[in-house]
């Protein structure tokens, strides 16, 4: 007879009665999606598991991990009250839960019984992001010429914490009144400091949230005994899983940048080693010279392998020298000894060639080098760092599976093989079938130039659909080159979303039917509910953008057709499905959906990989079958 862990079968009867009774009184739809998940969450949390779960829209995932991990702290033994940690990769979702979710969630298990206080939690972030009382005081003495918006900022900061919630606040000032890596012992505001009190307190809630980087930061604290930056915890979810490999790439990418070198040379300039400081300068020119591109430099920034030249070498084994002997000079501080030590060692990399480091050149666009050393043993890492310590942990996100299967994000999360490992999967509620028409053109004509026939389409397709459009570009440069050959034959306002350009969104949110042009980050994070977005066109299959790390996991392949197989197309997929997610986000949405790639056509290279990756619905190549879609989804309101 199989015996269930204290608090089990009550955590779950009270979990169908919050998403069956409860929540309905307060508004919400039952989703048996949802439940489901919610269920599958608590079994994960009392069996000490790890999950996969794929939560297809609008299923309401993170209401569903929130209200297991809630009964799931009910039901603990006292001794056993630890914190569950959430972590996220966008802050757009860390404030949700700790201003939305939860205390919309607290107020109504309050109200109902089931909790007898409210639910407490905190977002974590690293200390850069967090005001420094002594240095704001500096900072303000200084500040007599600013302008009035940026003093405002200044005295804003005075109240307000933490820095991303100051608007106004210039890059310059925001590096200067952050918390700094170390805290002078003898600061005369410490008993005071808010940033501190921030510290103490934040130990306190039962519910930790955090983004990907800060997780992975404590994580790395962990394995080398130094003091964790979060709170020992029981639990632990992590939302937006599929972004966790490149914040792991990134974390575990050692990089030298010009503004690092300049940075250190201003620092042993402060520190009265002015002489030296202009050596070191002199010495890196030349390194940066020898690493000078032979090519003209592209409008964004480029990646190429790093390769080991005489002059190169030379250069690096110079600058190595002299950082080793600035570092040997008497008086030199602790704290400038430790940078001077990490940049010879990041540089000794490019020596030796380590085989465990992927070596590359980043160049920016004006050429500058920056030097890049990444790990190839990201898996591994995520494994040894977040996975062996055995607490129970749910990842969760719309996008884990390509066609159908774990495998490649097992393999990218380091958890190939891995047991016992649970998968879970809840395909979106919506109705695809009726909702959601999927529009695939013939095959384009030799003849016409693609940016052409891109523009040629969108301006059909728009016309069919009355406006109310996003369009969804793989590259800023092919998004500016359609929306030029589209020569004003728009009959709809048109905006383009470059790269932060949040007043553009905010603008076609407004126009009602307008037709918004984006690409980047817009692929996932951004809702459009209602009519809004009618009509989604996907410009291009994104698929991943080639650089040194891609091109070394392809070497590792027998051959090209297997690296594409096994990396790539997954990839595709899974990227495909996060902006097709873009087009349904309620119940009552209708939209078309138009893949404009002729590869995903009838006859394509990746037609059969692009329809795998998406939900069953309805396929056309006629524009007529958009136009009867659309008047026969759309009410009569639509059309004015």
């Amino acid at each position: 007879m199989q015996t269930y862990p204290t608090g089990y079968a009550e955590s779950h009867r009270i979990a169908e009665q919050i998403f069956r009774e409860i929540l309905p009184r307060h508004g919400m739809a039952v989703r048996e999606e949802q439940i489901a998940l919610c269920h599958e969450v608590l079994d994960i949390l009392y069996n000490k598991e790890i999950s996969l779960c794929e939560a297809g829209v609008g299923i309401g995932k993170t209401l569903a991990y929130l209200v297991a991990c809630i009964l799931w702290q009910m039901h603990r033994p006292n001794q056993l009250k630890m914190p569950v940690v959430i972590s996220t990769s966008s802050v757009a979702l860390q404030d949700a839960i700790l201003n939305e979710y939860l205390p919309d969630l607290s107020a109504v298990l309050l109200s109902e019984g089931i909790i007898t206080a409210p639910i407490t939690a905190v977002i974590r972030k690293g200390k850069e992001r967090f005001v420094c009382d002594a240095r704001l005081a500096e900072r303000q003495a200084k500040a007599i010429s600013k302008g009035s918006r940026q003093k405002g900022s200044l005295r804003m900061a005075e109240n307000v914490l933490d820095l991303d919630h100051i608007p106004g606040l210039s890059r310059y000032d925001r590096c200067r009144i952050c918390v700094p890596q170390s805290c002078p012992r003898d600061c005369f505001l410490r008993l005071d400091c808010r940033y501190q009190q921030y510290l103490r307190d934040s130990m306190k809630p039962d519910i930790q949230i955090c983004n990907h980087n800060y997780l992975l930061a404590n994580a790395s604290h962990r394995l080398e005994e130094r003091p964790l930056l979060l709170r020992q915890y029981q639990a632990l979810v992590v939302d937006e899983v599929h972004k966790l490999p490149d914040a792991a790439r990134q974390m575990y990418t050692e990089t030298l940048s010009a503004q690092d070198m300049d940075d250190l040379c201003s620092l042993l300039q402060q520190a009265h080693f002015k002489g030296l400081s202009k050596r070191l300068r002199t010495v890196f020119l030349t390194l940066s010279i020898s690493c000078a591109p032979s090519f003209a430099m592209p409008k964004r920034k480029i990646s190429i392998p790093f390769s080991l030249t005489p002059f190169r070498q030379a250069a690096i084994a110079d600058s190595i020298n002299l950082l080793q002997y600035i570092g040997s000079q008497p008086d030199m501080p602790h704290y400038l000894q430790y940078r001077l030590a990490e940049t010879e060692s990041l540089l000794r990399l490019f020596l030796l060639k380590v085989p465990t480091r992927i070596l590359y050149l980043e160049f920016s666009t004006d050429g500058q080098p920056t030097f890049c050393a990444a790990s190839n043993r990201v898996p591994q890492l995520l494994r040894s760092a977040l996975w062996n310590t055995r607490e129970p942990t749910i990842l969760t996100s719309g996008t884990l599976t390509a066609a159908g299967d774990f495998d490649h994000t097992e393999q990218l999360l380091g958890l190939a093989a891995y047991a016992p490992l649970r998968h879970f999967r809840a395909e979106s509620p919506f109705n695809y079938r009726k909702k959601c028409l999927l529009y695939i053109p013939a095959r384009r004509a030799a003849a016409v130039p693609e940016n052409q026939y891109l523009a040629d389409q969108i301006v059909r397709l728009t016309a069919a659909c009355h406006g109310r459009a996003l369009v969804l570009f793989t590259s800023y440069r092919q998004m500016r080159n359609v929306y030029d050959a589209l020569g004003g034959r728009l009959t709809f306002p048109v905006f383009q979303a470059g790269r932060g350009q949040n007043r553009s969104i905010q603008q076609f949110r407004q126009s009602g039917n307008g037709v918004l042009f984006a690409a980047g980050s817009c692929w996932e994070g951004i809702d459009f509910p209602g009519d809004m977005v009618s009509l989604l066109v996907i410009a291009k299959l994104p698929f991943p953008i080639p650089d040194p790390v891609s091109d070394y996991k392809r070497r590792q392949y027998p051959n090209l057709c297997d690296y594409i197989n096994a990396e790539i197309i997954p990839e595709m997929q899974k990227k495909l499905r996060q902006g097709f997610g873009r087009a349904i986000r309620t119940e009552q949405d209708s939209c078309v959906v138009a893949i404009l790639d002729e590869r995903a056509g009838i006859g394509g290279k990746y037609h059969d990989a692009a329809l795998a990756a998406l939900p069953t619905c309805p396929t056309t190549e006629r524009i007529e079958d958009v136009q009867q879609f659309i008047r026969e989804q759309k009410r009569p309101d639509y059309f004015l």
